[in-house]
């Protein structure tokens, strides 16, 4: 165990004569953040590491050494260390941290171990060593949950150790991993085992170490106060011109905060070596530089960034910011550059922003960090904003000057070969600068962390959210983004799920982020008007309906000559009038000029009561000072102003829907009794094997294997037998039951009742026999498919309404569950919900009352409610089931009739196929 070097009489079921050693497991390597911040590369161990291995374990202190291998042991003896390197990645699988820049001559430097050997069926005995270095990082942490991660791929599902009890650390490593650890103490060794299955527990302590360790990383970048801008020199080509002026530019924004020394700055291959102005000192190459450095912004051509990269590692840089392009934008050349560009980094503990960002910008403890290509930088504020391109960052800072507003930051990720607006929301959401947070997207690489980040976020911070490329079908050069075959809505209901506010464009987003910066979140829907004209207040109310918001009936309006007295008397009927929750104001008089009255009367009582104010009012646009006042606590509070009544209303609609998100309860993660996913794996992967299927091509099971399936999760699907006439029809309908329903097999006809392919309630033999010579009729040449007999006979269910409840795997998001009533009404509408799992209880309820046809669910029309929450069931299994085994292609339940007592699943279709386990980690997201 964990004191065994394998090879010393534990050879472990890998030395079982002619085990075949697996394939290189590529799809196991990763890239992580430790706590500290700074990042290293996981990858399955390799024969050709011994010598770092070796090095790795020479360098251990007696300690270290000893706590592994309960014995002291200056030097791996050359038949151990082979074995130690030679894995199966079936029985015997080891994982190794390594950092140092691969491409190069030097071989990477090993920091950490994982390994686990097979001692019995689903049981591994493991065995962890971190480098004294890097103890107290995670990394053994992160060892461990993508050690167990491959083991249960492997199909193990417990691990075992021996632990020296004065091993702390690694204790304190099973225990607060969040898995149910079970411990005895035997002739002085504390024997350890736990089940890897994830829990709720052990997903929550992945998703907080993983939430730290970014943060960190990011706040590392954006609170660097060493600077390096390296530039391709004085002579730069026309290859290098633009690189040029980026570094330039980059530089002159650093200038002000270095002459006050707040930030030190270095430039190289930027102006003349050996020259120190304007507080920054330039030199001739990057060796010059005096370290260490915390932050680098690189433009150079894009054939010198990998050497500038590895330079820049040795000078202690945590965070790269790549101005310039020239990767995967370009074709596939450029793609290995910019994967290589990101193993130096990583290799060498840094993070990177771009190829091609703008630039990122930061204050902080009243110091200004423009690292960016921006003509001047914007105010200084409490909003943290996204961008990825450089042109929309252009655009948006634009924007944000026009309105006034103030930024605490603003990160382009570029085409985000690292760096994303997930690593910035994690940073945000214990940020004490940030308020708001907005993001613009041109595509999302990975939905599921997103979601789960973004519902972190959101559940006490605002995040507004702008897309580009909503559907996922066009995606710009250089984004890395899986292909999708969802429907455009599945990103809709991720942001949905997640708390996000979403917009159409940026002059919504900004809106909004105006709204939300300086105004307290809505108590309610409530909405009183303030305005010049019953037109106007006409207009209000229609914009506030549409926002979802609900006018009072506290409507005061002011002609264009009333007096100060006037207006102070309407506004205070206005703010203590008890059932308003948001007060509109508008007020143009049509022959110009300005009411200061008015515009001071509102922001005092807007800040007095905290009731969300918004205005529209002469020419006044974004965050002015005209309405702005004091609040009780002596802060400034100021009430945007908006070009048109519409846009404010919809800026209110938006912030009182998230303010009803944020106060309501997000569910508990759906744990339905009797859902045995190991089962449902063992099955799936039984048939995936018979079958041979390695290609990717989808399986479709036939009715005995769904319902063995869907057994597993603890659905029962009604019993049907097939049949291939009327005798056949009447001997099923004898042994499950009369009345029964006959349908026919033709996909076509399948559930169209209305077109004669199915006929229910059939009671008796003579009308069996005619229904089933009317179907074959109908059916004529149409053929069901190879071996499928026409016809189905089944018991017939309790009355009530048919829904179609379905899961398919999507390269981009995972799994998407949908649920819309049967019928053509509904797939011609698109009424349809969808949801990504993993689900809450909430989750689960919301998509059920989603469609537009749900009323019928709950009596409409007078007819009884039916048992909701049986369906509501249903679907929380098919999201566990569909969680769990990416294996499962696709799975219909068609038609689920849902009576006032219960359901009955009549119709399952299931397709399974090998799924892409390069990316399971996405899979152990969870809210």
């Amino acid at each position: 165990m964990a004191h065994v070097v394998p090879g010393d009489g534990h050879p472990g079921p890998a030395a079982a004569p002619g085990l075949a050693a697996a394939p290189y497991p590529a799809g196991w390597e990763a890239d992580v953040v430790l706590t500290d911040g700074s990042t290293t590369r996981l990858r399955p161990i390799r024969p050709d590491d011994a010598a770092a291995l070796q090095a790795f374990h020479v360098a251990q202190s007696e300690r270290s050494t000893y706590l592994r291998f309960f014995a002291s042991l200056e030097r791996l003896p050359d038949r151990d260390l082979e074995r130690l390197v030679t894995v199966d990645h079936l029985t015997r699988v080891a994982l190794v941290a390594v950092s140092g820049s691969p491409g190069t001559d030097a071989h990477e430097r090993i920091i950490g171990v994982a390994r686990y050997d097979l001692v019995e069926p689903e049981t591994a005995e493991v065995a962890f060593n971190i480098s004294d270095a890097h103890q107290g990082k995670g990394l053994a942490s992160v060892l461990l949950e993508h050690l167990a991660a491959a083991a249960r791929e492997r199909g193990v599902r417990r691990f075992v150790a021996e632990v020296l009890p004065q091993n702390g650390r690694m204790l304190a490593v099973f225990k607060e991993a969040g898995y149910e650890v079970r411990q005895r103490t035997e002739d002085g060794v504390v024997q350890v085992r736990f089940d890897i299955d994830p829990t709720d527990r052990s997903l929550a302590v992945a998703a907080d170490r993983e939430h730290r360790a970014e943060a960190r990383s990011m706040r590392a970048l954006l609170t660097a106060r060493s600077v390096v801008v390296v530039g391709p020199g004085p002579d730069p080509g026309p290859d290098g011109a633009l690189a040029a002026r980026q570094a330039a530019r980059v530089v002159e924004g650093l200038v002000p905060e270095a002459r006050t020394g707040r930030v030190t700055v270095h430039a190289v291959g930027v102006g003349d070596a050996g020259l120190d102005a304007n507080g920054v000192s330039h030199h001739a190459r990057i060796d010059d530089v005096p370290g260490p450095v915390e932050l680098a912004v690189v433009a150079l051509p894009a054939a010198l960034v990998l050497d500038a990269a590895r330079r820049l590692g040795d000078l202690g840089v945590r965070g790269l910011v790549l101005v310039s392009g020239g990767f995967a934008e370009s074709g596939p050349e450029g793609l290995a550059r910019q994967r290589l560009l990101v193993g130096i980094a990583h290799g060498a503990g840094m993070r990177v922003v771009g190829p091609s960002s703008f630039g990122l910008l930061a204050t902080h403890d009243g110091t200004t960090l423009d690292a960016s290509l921006a003509a001047r930088p914007p105010r200084p504020g409490r909003v943290g904003l996204f961008c990825q391109s450089a042109p929309l960052a252009v655009t948006l800072l634009a924007a944000v000057e026009r309105r006034g507003l103030g930024l605490a930051q603003l990160v382009s990720a570029g085409h985000r070969a690292d760096v994303s607006g997930n690593d910035l929301m994690q940073f945000w959401g214990e940020d004490e600068d940030t308020d708001v947070v907005a993001l613009y997207l041109e595509s999302i690489g990975n939905p599921r962390k997103f979601s789960r980040v973004a519902r972190r976020l959101s559940a006490h911070k605002p995040l507004v959210v702008l897309t580009a490329g909503r559907s996922g079908h066009v995606v710009p050069p250089g984004h890395a983004v899986r292909p999708t075959r969802a429907p455009r809505r599945t990103l809709e209901e991720v942001l949905r799920q997640s708390g996000a506010i979403r917009v159409e464009n940026v002059h919504q987003m900004l809106d909004v982020v105006q709204l939300l910066a300086h105004q307290a979140l809505p108590a309610g829907r409530r909405t009183a008007v303030i305005a010049s004209s019953a037109g106007g207040a006409a207009l209000v109310a229609e914009a506030a309906a549409a926002a979802g918001l609900v006018v009072t009936g506290c409507v005061e309006l002011l002609s264009e000559d009333a007096d100060a007295a006037q207006v102070r008397a309407a506004v205070e009927r206005v703010y203590t009038e008890p059932d308003v929750d948001v007060v509109v104001v508008v007020r143009i008089p049509t022959l110009g000029g300005q009411d200061p009255v008015l515009r001071s009367e509102v922001a005092r009582a807007a800040a007095r009561t905290g009731r969300t104010t918004v205005a529209c009012v002469d020419d006044l646009h974004g965050v002015t000072a005209e309405l702005t006042a004091a609040d009780d606590d002596g802060r400034d509070r100021t009430v945007p102003a908006y070009a048109a009544p519409e846009d404010a209303a919809l800026a209110l609609g938006h912030a009182a829907r998230y303010a009803a998100w944020r106060a309501g309860g997000r569910g508990v993660p759906v744990h339905p009794d009797g859902v045995d996913t190991r089962a449902a794996g063992r099955l799936v992967a039984g048939l995936l094997s018979a079958s041979g299927a390695t290609d990717g091509a989808p399986l479709t099971l036939d009715p005995a294997q769904t319902a063995e399936l869907l057994a597993a999760a603890g659905i029962h699907l009604w019993p049907s037998v097939r049949v291939h006439d009327a005798d056949e029809a009447v001997g099923a309908a004898d042994r499950l039951g009369w009345p029964v329903a006959v349908k026919t097999t033709v996909p076509a006809l399948r559930h169209r009742a209305d077109l004669g392919g199915v006929r229910l309630d059939v009671a008796d033999e003579t009308e069996l026999r005619a229904d089933v010579e009317g179907i074959l009729a109908l059916a004529g040449e149409h053929d069901p498919g190879p071996g499928v007999p026409p016809l189905e006979v089944q018991a017939m269910a309790p009355h009530g309404v048919a829904c179609v409840v379905r899961s398919s795997e999507d390269p981009l998001f995972g799994p998407v569950i949908s649920l819309g009533l049967a019928g053509d009404a509904s797939d011609l509408l698109g009424d349809v919900a969808y949801g990504v799992p993993p689900l809450t209880d909430v989750d689960v309820a919301e998509l059920v009352r989603t469609p537009r046809a749900a009323p019928r669910l709950f009596g409409y029309r007078g007819l009884p409610a039916l048992d909701v929450a049986a369906l509501e069931d249903l679907v929380a299994r098919v999201s566990v089931l569909a969680d769990a085994l990416p294996d499962v292609r696709s799975l219909e339940l068609n038609p689920v009739v849902v009576s006032p007592h219960g359901l009955a699943v009549l119709g399952a279709y299931a397709s399974v196929a090998p799924a892409d386990r390069a990316d399971a980690a996405r899979r152990l997201a969870r809210p």
